[in-house]
């Protein structure tokens, strides 16, 4: 079970710390694809990016999960 992170006295959800995680470790997959050109080739890059996102947050839910 998650509990709650205390930042100066303001109360987090442990899903936006990971959510921070996640779009921290997409960033760099997303520059790898626009430098690969894989941007260029998929239908709809936003939506591809977002895809992306999504794929990374639940590993590292699935991760951090595990693991508590």
């Amino acid at each position: 079970m998650f509990s709650e992170l205390n930042l100066l006295g303001v109360l987090f959800s442990p899903f936006a710390a990971m959510m921070l995680a996640a779009w921290i470790m997409t960033i760099p997959l997303i520059m790898l694809g626009n430098r690969t050109g894989l941007s260029r080739v998929v239908w709809h890059p936003a939506l591809f990016n977002l895809a992306i996102y999504v794929i990374v947050l639940s590993l590292t839910v699935l991760i951090i999960g595990a693991g508590s």
